[in-house]
Protein backbone atom coordinates (compact mmCIF):
# COMPACT_ATOMS: atom_id res chain seq x y z
CA UNK A 1 0.00 0.00 0.00
CA UNK A 2 1.49 3.53 -1.23
CA UNK A 3 2.23 5.54 1.98
CA UNK A 4 0.92 9.05 2.46
CA UNK A 5 2.97 12.21 0.93
CA UNK A 6 0.37 14.96 2.44
CA UNK A 7 -0.95 15.94 5.19
CA UNK A 8 -4.38 15.69 3.59
CA UNK A 9 -3.45 11.96 2.25
CA UNK A 10 -2.36 11.11 5.84
CA UNK A 11 -5.85 12.14 7.60
CA UNK A 12 -7.61 9.99 5.14
CA UNK A 13 -5.32 6.86 5.07
CA UNK A 14 -5.82 4.23 7.62
CA UNK A 15 -3.03 6.07 10.26
CA UNK A 16 -4.96 7.04 13.73
CA UNK A 17 -4.79 10.69 13.68
CA UNK A 18 -5.75 10.54 17.49
CA UNK A 19 -3.78 7.74 18.06
CA UNK A 20 -0.61 10.10 16.88
CA UNK A 21 -2.19 13.44 18.56
CA UNK A 22 -1.97 11.33 22.37
CA UNK A 23 0.50 8.82 22.30
CA UNK A 24 4.06 9.84 23.85
CA UNK A 25 6.94 8.32 22.95
CA UNK A 26 7.26 6.74 26.59
CA UNK A 27 3.14 5.57 25.86
CA UNK A 28 4.01 4.11 22.52
CA UNK A 29 7.31 2.15 23.86
CA UNK A 30 4.84 0.91 26.69
CA UNK A 31 2.05 -0.21 24.75
CA UNK A 32 4.79 -2.10 22.53
CA UNK A 33 6.55 -3.49 25.75
CA UNK A 34 3.07 -4.91 26.62
CA UNK A 35 2.51 -6.61 23.55
CA UNK A 36 5.73 -7.90 23.35
CA UNK A 37 4.98 -9.19 26.91
CA UNK A 38 1.85 -11.01 25.99
CA UNK A 39 2.78 -12.41 23.54
CA UNK A 40 5.85 -14.16 25.25
CA UNK A 41 8.52 -12.53 22.59
CA UNK A 42 11.81 -12.26 24.05
CA UNK A 43 12.55 -8.88 24.67
CA UNK A 44 16.81 -8.11 24.59
CA UNK A 45 17.74 -11.42 22.28
CA UNK A 46 21.59 -10.14 21.74
CA UNK A 47 21.82 -9.37 26.08
CA UNK A 48 22.58 -12.57 27.98
CA UNK A 49 22.68 -13.18 31.48
CA UNK A 50 20.26 -10.16 32.51
CA UNK A 51 16.63 -11.83 32.21
CA UNK A 52 16.46 -12.44 36.35
CA UNK A 53 17.81 -8.86 36.50
CA UNK A 54 18.74 -5.70 35.00
CA UNK A 55 15.71 -6.93 32.27
CA UNK A 56 12.74 -7.14 34.93
CA UNK A 57 13.87 -3.32 36.15
CA UNK A 58 14.51 -2.12 33.00
CA UNK A 59 10.62 -3.49 31.72
CA UNK A 60 9.34 -1.94 35.08
CA UNK A 61 11.19 1.55 34.00
CA UNK A 62 9.10 1.67 30.78
CA UNK A 63 5.77 0.43 32.50
CA UNK A 64 5.98 3.08 34.32
CA UNK A 65 7.20 5.53 31.66
CA UNK A 66 10.66 6.34 33.53
CA UNK A 67 13.72 7.87 32.07
CA UNK A 68 16.69 6.12 33.80
CA UNK A 69 20.19 5.30 33.87
CA UNK A 70 22.47 2.38 33.94
CA UNK A 71 24.90 2.16 35.73
CA UNK A 72 27.75 -0.17 35.75
CA UNK A 73 31.67 -1.14 35.48
CA UNK A 74 32.70 -0.98 31.69
CA UNK A 75 32.21 -4.07 29.00
CA UNK A 76 28.33 -4.58 30.76
CA UNK A 77 26.60 -4.28 27.58
CA UNK A 78 25.05 -0.83 28.94
CA UNK A 79 25.54 1.08 25.22
CA UNK A 80 23.78 -2.30 23.04
CA UNK A 81 21.03 -2.14 25.78
CA UNK A 82 19.86 1.61 25.32
CA UNK A 83 20.35 0.81 21.55
CA UNK A 84 18.09 -1.82 21.78
CA UNK A 85 15.24 0.19 23.21
CA UNK A 86 14.14 1.24 19.64
CA UNK A 87 12.75 -2.88 19.28
CA UNK A 88 9.83 -1.05 21.40
CA UNK A 89 9.48 1.66 18.84
CA UNK A 90 6.86 1.44 15.86
CA UNK A 91 8.44 0.75 12.37
CA UNK A 92 8.02 4.26 11.54
CA UNK A 93 6.14 7.11 12.47
CA UNK A 94 4.78 10.49 10.32
CA UNK A 95 6.24 13.52 10.34
CA UNK A 96 6.59 16.86 8.69
CA UNK A 97 9.26 16.58 5.55
CA UNK A 98 11.66 18.17 5.93
CA UNK A 99 11.45 18.95 10.18
CA UNK A 100 14.40 19.27 12.38
CA UNK A 101 12.96 18.03 15.34
CA UNK A 102 10.78 15.40 13.86
CA UNK A 103 7.62 17.88 14.35
CA UNK A 104 4.03 15.37 14.32
CA UNK A 105 1.74 16.42 11.34
CA UNK A 106 -1.12 16.69 14.03
CA UNK A 107 0.46 18.58 16.99
CA UNK A 108 3.91 20.41 15.52
CA UNK A 109 5.45 22.05 18.62
CA UNK A 110 7.92 24.26 16.37
CA UNK A 111 7.02 27.30 14.60
CA UNK A 112 8.45 26.59 11.20
CA UNK A 113 6.08 23.58 10.76
CA UNK A 114 2.86 25.81 12.28
CA UNK A 115 3.50 28.34 10.38
CA UNK A 116 4.38 26.13 6.93
CA UNK A 117 0.72 23.78 7.97
CA UNK A 118 -0.85 27.73 8.45
CA UNK A 119 0.25 28.03 4.82
CA UNK A 120 -0.24 24.63 2.75
CA UNK A 121 -2.68 23.26 4.76
CA UNK A 122 -3.87 19.49 4.09
CA UNK A 123 -0.80 20.03 0.71
CA UNK A 124 2.02 20.20 3.76
CA UNK A 125 4.56 17.39 2.44
CA UNK A 126 4.91 14.08 4.85
CA UNK A 127 7.78 12.20 5.50
CA UNK A 128 8.10 8.96 7.47
CA UNK A 129 10.75 8.29 10.32
CA UNK A 130 12.09 4.79 10.74
CA UNK A 131 12.61 3.52 14.64
CA UNK A 132 16.58 3.36 14.17
CA UNK A 133 16.50 6.86 13.18
CA UNK A 134 14.98 7.81 16.20
CA UNK A 135 17.68 7.00 18.55
CA UNK A 136 20.49 9.76 19.36
CA UNK A 137 23.56 8.87 21.42
CA UNK A 138 25.85 10.97 22.65
CA UNK A 139 29.20 10.17 24.79
CA UNK A 140 29.76 12.65 27.32
CA UNK A 141 32.75 14.68 27.49
CA UNK A 142 34.10 17.83 29.32
CA UNK A 143 33.93 19.96 26.12
CA UNK A 144 30.61 19.36 25.43
CA UNK A 145 28.86 22.75 24.93
CA UNK A 146 24.83 23.65 25.99
CA UNK A 147 24.21 24.60 22.43
CA UNK A 148 25.88 21.41 21.15
CA UNK A 149 22.92 19.23 23.49
CA UNK A 150 19.94 22.19 23.31
CA UNK A 151 20.84 24.95 20.56
CA UNK A 152 21.87 27.91 19.86
CA UNK A 153 21.09 31.05 17.81
CA UNK A 154 22.01 30.76 14.41
CA UNK A 155 22.50 34.68 12.75
CA UNK A 156 22.53 33.51 9.59
CA UNK A 157 19.39 31.97 9.10
CA UNK A 158 18.09 35.25 11.50
CA UNK A 159 19.89 37.21 8.62
CA UNK A 160 18.64 35.46 5.30
CA UNK A 161 14.90 35.70 7.08
CA UNK A 162 14.82 38.87 8.23
CA UNK A 163 14.29 37.49 11.79
CA UNK A 164 14.89 39.02 15.35
CA UNK A 165 17.53 36.75 16.73
CA UNK A 166 15.04 36.60 19.80
CA UNK A 167 12.42 34.81 16.97
CA UNK A 168 12.59 31.27 17.39
CA UNK A 169 13.11 30.90 13.65
CA UNK A 170 16.43 31.36 13.96
CA UNK A 171 17.01 28.58 16.04
CA UNK A 172 19.83 25.81 15.53
CA UNK A 173 18.72 22.67 17.18
CA UNK A 174 21.23 20.61 19.08
CA UNK A 175 20.96 16.90 19.64
CA UNK A 176 18.47 16.65 22.06
CA UNK A 177 15.58 18.56 20.14
CA UNK A 178 16.70 16.34 17.36
CA UNK A 179 15.44 13.35 19.21
CA UNK A 180 12.28 14.89 19.54
CA UNK A 181 9.53 11.63 19.38
CA UNK A 182 12.30 9.49 19.76
CA UNK A 183 14.98 8.18 22.36
CA UNK A 184 18.12 10.39 23.30
CA UNK A 185 20.98 8.49 24.80
CA UNK A 186 23.81 10.01 26.95
CA UNK A 187 26.78 7.52 27.56
CA UNK A 188 29.20 8.40 30.53
CA UNK A 189 26.57 11.09 32.02
CA UNK A 190 29.32 12.16 35.18
CA UNK A 191 31.47 13.43 32.65
CA UNK A 192 28.80 16.22 31.64
CA UNK A 193 29.61 19.38 33.01
CA UNK A 194 27.49 20.17 35.65
CA UNK A 195 25.88 23.56 33.75
CA UNK A 196 25.00 21.36 30.97
CA UNK A 197 23.33 18.33 33.58
CA UNK A 198 21.02 21.68 34.94
CA UNK A 199 19.70 21.86 30.88
CA UNK A 200 19.00 18.57 30.59
CA UNK A 201 16.72 18.41 33.85
CA UNK A 202 14.94 21.46 33.21
CA UNK A 203 13.65 20.04 30.17
CA UNK A 204 13.24 16.73 31.69
CA UNK A 205 10.56 18.30 33.78
CA UNK A 206 9.26 21.85 32.82
CA UNK A 207 10.07 22.02 28.81
CA UNK A 208 11.87 24.91 29.21
CA UNK A 209 14.75 26.08 27.27
CA UNK A 210 16.36 29.39 27.09
CA UNK A 211 19.37 29.81 23.87
CA UNK A 212 21.01 33.17 24.59
CA UNK A 213 18.53 34.50 27.02
CA UNK A 214 15.31 34.02 24.98
CA UNK A 215 12.66 31.38 27.17
CA UNK A 216 11.66 29.26 24.19
CA UNK A 217 8.66 26.90 25.01
CA UNK A 218 9.44 23.94 23.47
CA UNK A 219 7.45 20.35 24.71
CA UNK A 220 9.79 17.84 23.50
CA UNK A 221 8.65 14.23 23.30
CA UNK A 222 11.49 12.41 24.47
CA UNK A 223 12.16 9.15 26.37
CA UNK A 224 16.06 10.16 27.98
CA UNK A 225 18.66 7.42 28.87
CA UNK A 226 21.88 7.45 30.65
CA UNK A 227 25.12 5.49 31.10
CA UNK A 228 27.21 5.96 34.08
CA UNK A 229 30.29 4.07 35.42
CA UNK A 230 30.11 3.96 39.42
CA UNK A 231 33.82 5.23 39.32
CA UNK A 232 33.62 7.94 37.59
CA UNK A 233 31.13 9.36 40.74
CA UNK A 234 34.80 10.20 42.33
CA UNK A 235 37.74 9.97 39.45
CA UNK A 236 35.79 12.58 36.86
CA UNK A 237 32.49 13.98 38.02
CA UNK A 238 28.98 13.37 39.65
CA UNK A 239 25.91 13.92 38.68
CA UNK A 240 24.42 16.77 39.85
CA UNK A 241 21.69 15.97 42.45
CA UNK A 242 18.54 17.48 41.10
CA UNK A 243 19.24 15.36 37.66
CA UNK A 244 19.57 12.43 39.76
CA UNK A 245 16.00 13.14 41.20
CA UNK A 246 14.44 13.42 37.40
CA UNK A 247 15.69 9.97 36.88
CA UNK A 248 13.22 7.67 37.33
CA UNK A 249 14.86 4.41 37.88
CA UNK A 250 18.55 3.62 38.50
CA UNK A 251 19.35 0.27 37.39
CA UNK A 252 22.78 -1.50 38.06
CA UNK A 253 24.35 -3.79 35.89
CA UNK A 254 26.53 -6.37 36.23
CA UNK A 255 29.08 -9.05 34.53
CA UNK A 256 27.89 -12.55 33.63
CA UNK A 257 27.01 -14.30 36.91
CA UNK A 258 27.99 -17.91 35.70
CA UNK A 259 30.98 -19.29 33.32
CA UNK A 260 28.19 -20.67 31.29
CA UNK A 261 26.24 -17.14 30.81
CA UNK A 262 29.85 -15.67 29.98
CA UNK A 263 30.67 -18.06 27.35
CA UNK A 264 27.91 -17.71 25.65
CA UNK A 265 28.62 -13.98 25.53
CA UNK A 266 31.86 -14.38 23.97
CA UNK A 267 30.80 -17.04 21.56
CA UNK A 268 28.09 -14.46 20.69
CA UNK A 269 30.74 -12.04 20.54
CA UNK A 270 34.00 -13.03 19.06
CA UNK A 271 34.70 -13.37 15.61
CA UNK A 272 34.69 -17.40 15.37
CA UNK A 273 32.90 -18.02 12.05
CA UNK A 274 35.95 -16.77 9.98
CA UNK A 275 35.89 -20.50 8.54
CA UNK A 276 32.74 -22.09 6.62
CA UNK A 277 34.20 -24.82 5.81
CA UNK A 278 34.65 -26.59 9.55
CA UNK A 279 38.46 -26.29 9.59
CA UNK A 280 38.27 -24.51 12.82
CA UNK A 281 37.45 -26.33 15.85
CA UNK A 282 37.69 -24.43 19.10
CA UNK A 283 37.71 -27.19 22.11
CA UNK A 284 35.09 -26.44 25.06
CA UNK A 285 37.72 -26.44 27.84
CA UNK A 286 39.77 -23.61 25.59
CA UNK A 287 36.90 -21.24 25.83
CA UNK A 288 36.11 -21.94 29.38
CA UNK A 289 39.34 -21.16 30.09
CA UNK A 290 39.72 -18.07 28.36
CA UNK A 291 36.25 -16.83 30.36
CA UNK A 292 37.87 -18.32 33.49
CA UNK A 293 40.18 -16.03 33.21
CA UNK A 294 38.32 -12.84 33.67
CA UNK A 295 36.15 -14.29 36.48
CA UNK A 296 39.51 -14.69 37.93
CA UNK A 297 40.91 -11.14 36.69
CA UNK A 298 37.96 -9.55 38.44
CA UNK A 299 38.05 -11.19 41.69
CA UNK A 300 41.87 -11.13 42.08
CA UNK A 301 43.33 -8.65 44.36
CA UNK A 302 45.98 -7.11 42.46
CA UNK A 303 43.58 -6.24 39.83
CA UNK A 304 41.47 -2.66 40.58
CA UNK A 305 37.98 -3.40 40.94
CA UNK A 306 36.64 -0.02 40.59
CA UNK A 307 37.48 -0.39 37.42
CA UNK A 308 36.36 -3.73 36.75
CA UNK A 309 37.74 -6.37 34.04
CA UNK A 310 35.37 -5.67 30.61
CA UNK A 311 33.36 -8.85 29.15
CA UNK A 312 35.87 -7.09 26.27
CA UNK A 313 38.50 -9.16 27.79
CA UNK A 314 37.58 -12.86 26.93
CA UNK A 315 35.96 -11.74 23.62
CA UNK A 316 39.60 -10.59 22.47
CA UNK A 317 41.60 -13.20 24.02
CA UNK A 318 39.32 -15.96 21.91
CA UNK A 319 39.84 -13.73 19.01
CA UNK A 320 43.50 -14.11 19.09
CA UNK A 321 43.53 -17.10 20.34
CA UNK A 322 41.91 -18.43 17.23
CA UNK A 323 44.35 -16.18 15.60
CA UNK A 324 47.34 -17.83 16.88
CA UNK A 325 46.01 -21.21 15.99
CA UNK A 326 45.15 -20.05 12.44
CA UNK A 327 49.15 -18.83 11.92
CA UNK A 328 50.19 -22.31 12.74
CA UNK A 329 48.00 -24.27 10.51
CA UNK A 330 48.95 -21.61 7.51
CA UNK A 331 52.96 -21.95 8.38
CA UNK A 332 52.10 -25.76 8.51
CA UNK A 333 49.99 -26.26 5.90
CA UNK A 334 47.24 -28.18 7.99
CA UNK A 335 43.92 -28.03 6.72
CA UNK A 336 42.59 -28.21 10.90
CA UNK A 337 42.97 -25.29 12.88
CA UNK A 338 42.20 -26.23 16.58
CA UNK A 339 43.39 -23.49 19.67
CA UNK A 340 45.67 -25.27 21.93
CA UNK A 341 46.98 -23.98 25.77
CA UNK A 342 50.14 -21.94 23.90
CA UNK A 343 47.95 -20.30 21.62
CA UNK A 344 46.24 -18.95 24.75
CA UNK A 345 49.99 -17.46 26.06
CA UNK A 346 50.11 -16.44 22.77
CA UNK A 347 47.05 -14.22 23.39
CA UNK A 348 48.88 -12.31 26.28
CA UNK A 349 49.17 -8.57 24.39
CA UNK A 350 44.95 -8.67 24.37
CA UNK A 351 44.67 -9.36 28.15
CA UNK A 352 47.14 -6.90 29.79
CA UNK A 353 45.77 -4.04 27.95
CA UNK A 354 42.29 -4.32 29.85
CA UNK A 355 44.05 -4.87 33.12
CA UNK A 356 44.04 -1.64 35.54
CA UNK A 357 46.32 -3.10 38.52
CA UNK A 358 47.04 -2.03 41.89
CA UNK A 359 50.41 -0.99 43.31
CA UNK A 360 51.46 -4.70 44.02
CA UNK A 361 50.22 -6.07 41.00
CA UNK A 362 52.25 -2.76 38.97
CA UNK A 363 55.07 -4.36 40.91
CA UNK A 364 54.59 -7.34 39.53
CA UNK A 365 53.93 -6.29 35.61
CA UNK A 366 50.79 -6.91 34.07
CA UNK A 367 52.62 -9.66 31.95
CA UNK A 368 53.42 -11.94 34.99
CA UNK A 369 49.63 -11.16 36.47
CA UNK A 370 48.25 -12.10 32.87
CA UNK A 371 50.58 -15.22 32.76
CA UNK A 372 49.31 -16.41 36.51
CA UNK A 373 45.52 -15.37 35.44
CA UNK A 374 46.30 -18.34 32.45
CA UNK A 375 47.76 -20.82 34.95
CA UNK A 376 44.88 -20.64 37.38
CA UNK A 377 42.68 -20.87 34.42
CA UNK A 378 43.72 -23.88 33.29
CA UNK A 379 44.08 -25.58 36.90
CA UNK A 380 40.17 -24.38 37.75
CA UNK A 381 39.06 -26.01 34.06
CA UNK A 382 41.03 -28.72 34.57
CA UNK A 383 39.82 -29.95 37.73
CA UNK A 384 36.18 -30.01 36.22
CA UNK A 385 37.34 -31.99 33.36
CA UNK A 386 39.96 -34.86 34.76
CA UNK A 387 38.84 -34.70 38.86
CA UNK A 388 38.33 -38.79 38.88
CA UNK A 389 41.23 -39.32 36.15
CA UNK A 390 44.30 -41.29 37.09
CA UNK A 391 47.79 -38.97 35.94
CA UNK A 392 50.04 -40.16 38.27
CA UNK A 393 51.79 -42.07 35.29
CA UNK A 394 52.79 -38.68 33.35
CA UNK A 395 53.62 -37.13 36.69
CA UNK A 396 56.14 -40.05 37.33
CA UNK A 397 57.89 -39.46 33.76
CA UNK A 398 58.78 -36.26 34.43
CA UNK A 399 59.62 -37.15 38.46
CA UNK A 400 62.52 -39.60 35.97
CA UNK A 401 63.98 -36.96 34.65
CA UNK A 402 61.66 -36.82 31.23
CA UNK A 403 61.49 -32.93 30.06
CA UNK A 404 59.43 -32.07 27.42
CA UNK A 405 59.36 -28.67 24.84
CA UNK A 406 56.63 -27.22 22.79
CA UNK A 407 56.12 -24.99 20.58
CA UNK A 408 52.61 -22.78 20.10
CA UNK A 409 54.03 -22.89 16.16
CA UNK A 410 54.65 -26.86 15.28
CA UNK A 411 52.25 -28.79 13.19
CA UNK A 412 50.01 -31.20 15.12
CA UNK A 413 51.63 -34.26 13.25
CA UNK A 414 55.44 -33.29 14.71
CA UNK A 415 53.78 -31.95 18.00
CA UNK A 416 52.31 -35.39 18.34
CA UNK A 417 55.23 -37.14 18.34
CA UNK A 418 57.15 -34.95 21.21
CA UNK A 419 54.16 -35.92 22.89
CA UNK A 420 53.71 -39.95 22.58
CA UNK A 421 56.96 -40.78 24.54
CA UNK A 422 55.02 -39.21 27.75
CA UNK A 423 54.03 -42.47 29.34
CA UNK A 424 50.43 -42.22 29.87
CA UNK A 425 49.78 -38.38 28.40
CA UNK A 426 48.31 -39.66 24.43
CA UNK A 427 45.88 -42.20 26.33
CA UNK A 428 44.80 -40.20 28.84
CA UNK A 429 43.83 -37.88 26.48
CA UNK A 430 42.30 -39.81 24.28
CA UNK A 431 40.31 -41.22 26.86
CA UNK A 432 39.27 -38.07 28.22
CA UNK A 433 36.82 -37.56 24.89
CA UNK A 434 37.67 -34.05 24.72
CA UNK A 435 39.22 -34.94 21.34
CA UNK A 436 38.87 -37.36 18.65
CA UNK A 437 41.34 -40.68 18.39
CA UNK A 438 41.52 -39.87 14.53
CA UNK A 439 42.40 -36.23 14.53
CA UNK A 440 45.98 -35.21 15.70
CA UNK A 441 45.41 -31.68 15.91
CA UNK A 442 42.69 -32.62 18.92
CA UNK A 443 44.61 -35.06 20.60
CA UNK A 444 47.52 -32.54 21.25
CA UNK A 445 45.34 -29.75 22.87
CA UNK A 446 43.79 -31.85 25.00
CA UNK A 447 47.13 -33.22 25.82
CA UNK A 448 48.84 -29.39 26.11
CA UNK A 449 45.58 -28.99 28.44
CA UNK A 450 46.62 -31.89 30.78
CA UNK A 451 50.73 -30.84 30.94
CA UNK A 452 49.18 -27.59 31.85
CA UNK A 453 46.48 -28.67 34.55
CA UNK A 454 48.90 -30.73 36.18
CA UNK A 455 51.43 -27.55 36.02
CA UNK A 456 48.48 -25.60 37.14
CA UNK A 457 48.26 -28.36 40.39
CA UNK A 458 52.36 -28.08 40.94
CA UNK A 459 52.91 -31.53 40.14
CA UNK A 460 55.12 -31.02 37.26
CA UNK A 461 56.87 -27.78 36.43
CA UNK A 462 56.70 -25.08 33.12
CA UNK A 463 58.79 -22.14 32.01
CA UNK A 464 57.88 -19.42 30.11
CA UNK A 465 59.39 -20.69 27.09
CA UNK A 466 56.78 -24.10 27.30
CA UNK A 467 59.44 -26.29 28.43
CA UNK A 468 57.55 -29.01 31.14
CA UNK A 469 59.88 -30.61 33.84
CA UNK A 470 59.27 -32.40 37.05
CA UNK A 471 57.83 -30.15 39.87
CA UNK A 472 60.78 -27.96 41.73
CA UNK A 473 59.31 -28.05 45.21
CA UNK A 474 62.18 -26.22 46.85
CA UNK A 475 60.79 -23.15 43.79
CA UNK A 476 59.45 -20.47 45.27
CA UNK A 477 56.44 -18.88 43.75
CA UNK A 478 53.80 -16.51 45.01
CA UNK A 479 50.09 -16.98 44.51
CA UNK A 480 46.54 -16.20 45.63
CA UNK A 481 44.56 -18.94 47.84
CA UNK A 482 41.47 -19.07 45.96
CA UNK A 483 39.71 -19.19 49.16
CA UNK A 484 41.01 -16.75 51.38
CA UNK A 485 42.72 -14.39 49.06
CA UNK A 486 45.74 -14.27 51.61
CA UNK A 487 49.10 -14.00 50.15
CA UNK A 488 51.11 -17.04 50.54
CA UNK A 489 54.30 -18.38 49.56
CA UNK A 490 54.78 -22.15 48.29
Amino acid sequence: MQRPKSLGELKNSQFDENRYKRRSVKDEMRENLIKKLESGEKLFPQIVGYDDSVIPQIVNAILSRHNMILLGLRGQAKSRILRSLTTLLDEEIPIIAGCEINDNPYAPICRACRLRIEQEGDGTPIDFLPRDARYVEKLATPDVTIADILGDVDPIKAARGGHLLSDELTIHYGLLPRANRGIFAINELPDLAGRIQVGLFNIMQEGDVQIKGYPIRLPLDVMIVFTANPEDYTARGRIITPLKDRIGSEIATHYPRTLQEGVRITEQEAWTSRHQDCRLHVPEFIKNIVEMIAFLARDDQRVDKRSGVSQRLPITVLENVISNAERRAIINKERSIVPRIGDIYAAIPSITGKLELEYEGEQLGADKIARDLIRRASGKVFGNHFEKIDCTSIVEWFNRGGTLSLSDTEGARTSLDRLKPVKGLVETATRSRLAKPDEAAQIVSVCEFILEGLHAQKKISRNEEQVYTAAKPDRREVFYDDVSRSRRIN
